[in-house]
Parts: C-alpha cells; sequence; structure tokens
C-alpha cells in the first residue's frame, strides 16, 4: 500500500468507477454501521480517492508531450459525489418509521441519538473525501454543477430525509421538557442542547459553500419561534400568578430570579443570537405589561426610603424601551416636594440661620444622590431628575418666599460659606472643611442667581481678609479656586485681586516699620491695608474725627505713602477699622477690642465720666444716626449705662441731651472682648445697596448680551433675541423678560440697534 502512494498516480492502473465504487461504499457502510475500522483501511480509501482526483488520462498526457496546455478532467470525482449522495438518502430513507410513533423524551432519545451516530460518521465520511472536497469545489461546482463538501451534504441529506418528517415531534418535545425545568423539574439537558445543535448544523444548502457562519434559518424557523411564542404564553400565565399571590416587592424577586434562570438556560443550550431575544421576550411580559403596577409601588417605595427594592425595579426597567421616563417624573416631583417640605420645617429660624438652610438643603441632596447611585447606578435621566429637583426647591421655598426674594437663598449660601472660612472655635479640620466647601459647591450650581453669591461672597471676604479673621488662607484660595472653575476668570477676577492687595499691604507695613525703626517709632501698634479702589466692595467712609492717640500714626503713615506714590490719594475707610483699648479703672485690666468709632467715644471717658449724646457728637464729628448704633452696642456690653440704671436699653429712645455714663462695675469672665460688632443701620444700607448694585449690573449684563447676539447676528426676531440672551446669561443669572426688554429699548435709545421697518418683532444691528 505504501509503495502505491510514493508513485505518480496518473502512472497507476486506473480503477474503473464501478469498481472504484464498490470498494468505497464497502468503507462508507462501515463508516455509518459504526464499526470498527483499522487504520491502513481509512488510509486506503483516502488513497483512492485522492488517486481517483489526480488520474489524468492517456490521451491528456500525449496531448501535454506535444506541448499543448493539460487540461483537467472537470467530471472527475462528480459521479463518485452522485453516488455518495444517493447512498446517504438510502441510509436515512426508513429511520423516520423508527420515530414516527415516538413521543417527548422517547422522540428525543430516538433523534439524538441517531443525529450524534450520523454525525460522528459524517465527519469521518468528510475526513476520508478530503481530496475529493478540494477538487470538487476547485473545479467541478464552475461548470454548474449544484455541490458541497461531503459534511454538509450528508447535513442537508439529514435535513430532507429525516429531519424534516420529525422536527414538529423533536421541536414540542424539546419545548415541553424546558417547560418542566421551569417549573422545576430536574431535566436531562443533554437531549435539548442535542437537538437544537442538529438544528443549527442543518442550517446549510447544497450550493452555499459552507459559510463562516452558520446559516440559522433552520434554527430560527423550525425551534427559535416557536420557543419566544412558548415563552411569552408561559411567563403571561406566570406573571400573573405571581402578582396575584405576591406583592410587588416579592414579585420583583421572583421576576429577578427567573429572569436569572433564563440567563442560564440561553447559555446553556441556545444559540447566542437568541439570548438577547430571549431576555427582551421575558422583560416584555414579566415587566413591560405590569409597568403601571410598578409606577404605583415605585412612590411607595420612595415614600418609605426603600433603596434595595428600588434599586431592583431599576434593574428590571431600564433596559425596556422609554421605559424610565414616568419614574424619572415621579423621582423629579418627591425629591422637590421633600427639599419643600424640610426648608418649610425649619420655619422662620432657617431665614437667619444659614447653617440650618444650607445643611437642610445638602442632607436633601445627599440622600437622593446617595439613592441615585446606590439604586438608580447613576443613570444620567435619575441624575438629571434630581438636579432638576434641587433646582426647583433651592431657588423656590418657604424661606424665599417669606423673604419675598429668590436671591435670599444665594445670600444664605454665602453667608454659610462666611462662618466656615472665618475664624471660630468650631472651625471644621481642614480636611473636613475642604468636603464642605465641596458640598457647597454642589449647592451653588442649583443656585439661578450665582450673581448674588457673588457680591455677598466678595462683600464677606473682603471683611474676612481686612479683619485678618481668616481660618485658613489655603480654604480661602481653594474656594475662590473652586468658584473660578465652575463660574470662569471673570466671575473671580475681583477676588483675586483682592488677595493681591493684601500681599501687597503686607510687604508696605514691612517698609512702614523698617521706615519707623530707621526715624521716630510710635508709641502704638499700628498696621494698614492699602486697597486699589474699584476692587473691593465697600462703601465711602462715615466722617468721624480722630482721637489725638491716633493722630500721628495717622499723619506718619500718610506722609510715608505720599513719599513711595506721589501720584497716588489715600481715602480713608474708618468704618473698616478695628483696634485695641486697655481698661486701666477695674479690678481686672480687660482688652476690649473696638471699632474706630467705638474707640472715638469710648477715649472720650478718660477725661469724664458722663456725657450727654450731643457732647459725645460734637467731640467725635459722627452723625447721631452712627451714634445711637455705637451706645446701643457698648450700653449692652454694659462699658456704659444710662443715667436711670434700671431703664431697658432697648426700649429708651436715645436722644441729644441723654446722659451717658462710664460703668465702673463692669465684668467679664474674659480678659480679651470683642465688642467691634456690626451696626444694624450699617447692615442694613449695606444690603439695601448691594442689591441695588445686583440691579444694575444685571442691566449692563444683559445690555452687552444683547449687543454680542446683535453684532453677530446682524438681524433678529425679537423672541430669538430674548432666547439667546438668557441662555448666554443662564450661567450667572436668571434675567426676567420684562427687565430684557427694556434693555432691548435702551439700547435703541442709544442707537445700538433699531427695529427693521414696521415690523416691530425685528431688530437690526446698527454698527
Amino acid at each position: 500500500m505504501s509503495s502505491d502512494w510514493s508513485q505518480n498516480p496518473s502512472e497507476l492502473n486506473h480503477l474503473g468507477i464501478d469498481e472504484l465504487w464498490d470498494n468505497i461504499r464497502a468503507g462508507i457502510q462501515q463508516v455509518y454501521a459504526r464499526q470498527s475500522m483499522v487504520k491502513s483501511r481509512y488510509i486506503e480509501l483516502y488513497t483512492l480517492l485522492y488517486n481517483h482526483c489526480l488520474y489524468v488520462s492517456p490521451q491528456a498526457q500525449t496531448q501535454s508531450k506535444k506541448g499543448q496546455k493539460l487540461r483537467e478532467d472537470k467530471t472527475v470525482g462528480f459521479e463518485l459525489y452522485k453516488r455518495i449522495k444517493e447512498f446517504l438518502k438510502n441510509h436515512l430513507t426508513n429511520l423516520p418509521k423508527d420515530g414516527e410513533d415516538l413521543m417527548d423524551i422517547g422522540i428525543l432519545k430516538f433523534y439524538t441519538q441517531q443525529w450524534e451516530d450520523y454525525q460522528f460518521s459524517s465527519k469521518v465520511l468528510n475526513g476520508i473525501c478530503a481530496r475529493l472536497n478540494k477538487h470538487l469545489l476547485n473545479s467541478t461546482n464552475n461548470e454548474g454543477h449544484n455541490v458541497c463538501e461531503i459534511y454538509s451534504l450528508a447535513m442537508v441529506t439529514w435535513r430532507d430525509c429525516l429531519f424534516r418528517p420529525l422536527n414538529k415531534q423533536v421541536t414540542n418535545a424539546v419545548l415541553k421538557l424546558i417547560e418542566k425545568e421551569r417549573n422545576g423539574e430536574s431535566i436531562n439537558t443533554r437531549l435539548i442542547s442535542g437537538a437544537i445543535q442538529s438544528y443549527l448544523e442543518l442550517g446549510v444548502n447544497e450550493d452555499n459553500q459552507f459559510e463562516e457562519s452558520p446559516m440559522l434559518t433552520v434554527y430560527k424557523e423550525a425551534f427559535e419561534s416557536q420557543f419566544l411564542a412558548d415563552t411569552e404564553r408561559y411567563y403571561t400565565r406566570k406573571s400573573t400568578e405571581l402578582l396575584q399571590q405576591n406583592p410587588v416587592t416579592e414579585y420583583m424577586k421572583k421576576v429577578e430570579a427567573l429572569l436569572l434562570e433564563e440567563r442560564r438556560r440561553a447559555r446553556v443550550y441556545l444559540h447566542q443570537s437568541s439570548k438577547g431575544k430571549l431576555a427582551r421576550k421575558c422583560r416584555q411580559v414579566l415587566v413591560e405589561k405590569h409597568l403601571e403596577i410598578f409606577l404605583t409601588e415605585f412612590q411607595n417605595l420612595l415614600n418609605a426610603n426603600k433603596s434595595e427594592d428600588l434599586g431592583r425595579m431599576y434593574r428590571l426597567i431600564y433596559r425596556i424601551k422609554n421605559g424610565l421616563g414616568e419614574f424619572k417624573k415621579i423621582l423629579e416631583t418627591h425629591i422637590h416636594n421633600q427639599g419643600l417640605s424640610a426648608i418649610e420645617e425649619c420655619g422662620e429660624a432657617a431665614l437667619n440661620d444659614p447653617r440650618m438652610y444650607v445643611e437642610t438643603v445638602l442632607n436633601i441632596h445627599k440622600k437622593y444622590n446617595a439613592l441615585v447611585i446606590s439604586a438608580f447606578r447613576n443613570h444620567a435621566d435619575f441624575v438629571a431628575a434630581l438636579d432638576k429637583a434641587c433646582s426647583g426647591f433651592i431657588n423656590n421655598n418657604a424661606v424665599t418666599k417669606m423673604a419675598q426674594s429668590s436671591s435670599k437663598s444665594p445670600e444664605l449660601l454665602a453667608q454659610y460659606c462666611d462662618s466656615l472660612l472665618k475664624k471660630s472655635s468650631k472651625n471644621p479640620e481642614e480636611a473636613e472643611l475642604e468636603d464642605t466647601l465641596n458640598h457647597v459647591m454642589t449647592v451653588f450650581k442649583y443656585m439661578d442667581d450665582k450673581d448674588v453669591v457673588q457680591k455677598f461672597y466678595t462683600k464677606m471676604l473682603a471683611k474676612r481678609l481686612v479683619h485678618q479673621n481668616s481660618a485658613s488662607d489655603d480654604a480661602e484660595a481653594s474656594m475662590v479656586s473652586k468658584l473660578k472653575q465652575a463660574c470662569g476668570f471673570e466671575y473671580t477676577s475681583k477676588l483675586q485681586r483682592m488677595f493681591q492687595d493684601i500681599g501687597v499691604s503686607k510687604a508696605l507695613n514691612a517698609q512702614f516699620k523698617k521706615h519707623l525703626m530707621d526715624s521716630e517709632p510710635l508709641d502704638l501698634d499700628f498696621s494698614i491695608h492699602v486697597l486699589s479702589y474699584g476692587w473691593w466692595p465697600f462703601e465711602e467712609s462715615c466722617t468721624v474725627l480722630l482721637p489725638s492717640e491716633l493722630e500721628p500714626c495717622y499723619r506718619r503713615f500718610t506722609a510715608f505713602y505720599a513719599s513711595c506714590y506721589s501720584d497716588r490719594k489715600l481715602s480713608w475707610a474708618y468704618q473698616l477699622s478695628e483696634g485695641e483699648l486697655v481698661t486701666n479703672y477695674f479690678k481686672n485690666n480687660y482688652t476690649l477690642r473696638v471699632s474706630t468709632f467705638q474707640m472715638a467715644i469710648l477715649l472720650q471717658y478718660n477725661t469724664e465720666d458722663a456725657y450727654t449724646i450731643q457732647q459725645l457728637m460734637d467731640s467725635t464729628q459722627i452723625k447721631m444716626d452712627i451714634v445711637a448704633q455705637v451706645l446701643q452696642i457698648l450700653l449692652k456690653f454694659k462699658l456704659l449705662v444710662l443715667e436711670d440704671k434700671s431703664a431697658n436699653v432697648d426700649e429708651v429712645e436715645l436722644k441729644p441731651d441723654t446722659l451717658i455714663k462710664l460703668h465702673f462695675g463692669y465684668k467679664s469672665k474674659k480678659l480679651r472682648v470683642n465688642i467691634s460688632l456690626p451696626m444694624k443701620i450699617e447692615q442694613k444700607r449695606e444690603q439695601e445697596t448691594m442689591y441695588k448694585n445686583i440691579e444694575e449690573d444685571r442691566k449692563l449684563l444683559i445690555q452687552a448680551a444683547i449687543v454680542r447676539i446683535m453684532k453677530m447676528r446682524k438681524v433678529v426676531k425679537h423672541q430669538q433675541l430674548l432666547g439667546e440672551v438668557a441662555t448666554q446669561l443662564s450661567s450667572v443669572f436668571k434675567p426676567q423678560i420684562s427687565v430684557i426688554k427694556k434693555c432691548i429699548d435702551i439700547l435703541i435709545e442709544k442707537e445700538y440697534l433699531e427695529r427693521v421697518g414696521d415690523e416691530k418683532d425685528t431688530y437690526s444691528y446698527l454698527a
């Protein structure tokens, strides 16, 4: 046998087709009878077919010797192909009769056993016919013959002769077995996977050349469509039963388990193309058809704070197309109402307590942000619902209604920042402070009127810097950086300039002290801040006649500064200045931290024990409204007393002839006492001025936005202009339509734009 294999096939004695087929058929019968075949017999069959395919007739060899091109015989092997095809058909013809009376497990066992035997034998035959396959597919098929690989031929024959007669019985048996498994019975999954594997293998045509990916026609038509329909019927009935027997929360747990089981089922014995279809069908029947029930339960779960159940519900619905829409709306409404209720419960206390107000808001946000992350996996729709709800109740709530201003919320946020960043015994640790500032920025991003936060924050930062009572320079810089990141450079440009002025002032104070050391030192410890006009949010100072004790400091620094900067002018902000007075007429020597106005009045009592208010006004040059406020504070601290000591300080009307005496019986538990408190009249005036400035600044910003838009568009419709202005300014504040209209009229008067002809709703830009 080996000597024949080494020879040129064209030189062998060529066997006739009948003689060759007799030998091949005997071998094929042996293969399909599952009889043992020795290796030499396998090689013999392979060699016979190999030589047959490479045989060149003597006539063709003669032509080749004469120099003519050797032409391959296209019909070689096709006769064998036809005979193999006929053999396979005959082999399978009688098999369906053996299974036609079988049902359920019986038909599955019969079918899968026959299939496994037949498939194995066909693979062996395909190996024997390897050279024949190559020969047929490379040549004969191009001559119009309808052929495929021998293995594919075997599959086509099985499909036509055995599968088609039995497929309904087999499929029904598979579906019944799957239903049994769904009902909790133990089954032989190998029977299911074996049948389904045959469906996949049968998806070939005799003329498709056996493509890389299997054709799923047979699988889909014979099994998948019926399987999905059966799945829908089963779970429609099952879901109704489960809902009748269980509350919704338990139903969801059972549905989750069922879906997990279906995923396992798909992985074990379905084709991967069916996995998605099966999952969608199950979700449709078990979840989507019951969304109304889920919606009702969703609100109940929110009310009960059932995070785990909410997460389970989300996992069930989030893959359903447009399934989250109503759930998102319910969540948004719920958070909004919870925020409103929490703030309303604080009552009027929150109106004057920034910490209570902001922490109430933060607690609501933290609670539902955690819910969105844990239960809803930070899904964009639920994040948007959280943001919209928070924006709603932060900008319009019980506190803003009591204050009759939507700007009250940003004002309280700025005051809360001030309490965090100002020196206090209650200041948190640096790491905790940084974390709290991050939470502050969370609330800040929901504010419509960010310009109000800016104005109040700027004012409070200025006071912290001037009075040197910032808790941490790093925290101050961090907060400014956060605001800059949120709103841009322009938003924080003044804040950064203020920090620069403080740095320059430190250097200037060092120079002044050196100057004093080189000339004549002062008796007082004196330092000063030089602030650039226009960058700091301070009003003009009230008049006061400086005490004689401070006059040398004032005169020496003014002269020093003039020598350094001859082109600059100093304006003194007395209302911001503070100092320390040491008492010498009590049992204990107290150090009092006082404002300039308090200092001016108290120093008068170095010479007399009692003054009328008119006398104090004359000696200090302070106006009556300021003097009254200063004296109210000194009387409350009991450094000074009224002539009638039994009178209530808050109820007494201070008049120019009211006598104010020094209180020699003053006592305090602290040796250092800060009495430099803000005056109510000053605070009220500051607030009124600030809101007035905010309105004026807004008008300028609106006008600038209108001009930018008109310059770019040239011609714009009225409604389009309103919309674009609102969009451009939304990151800073929410402009009112009425104010935008007024600004348009102002710009028309200034001839920046004009109405187009008779069209009142169209504007054109005037270059």
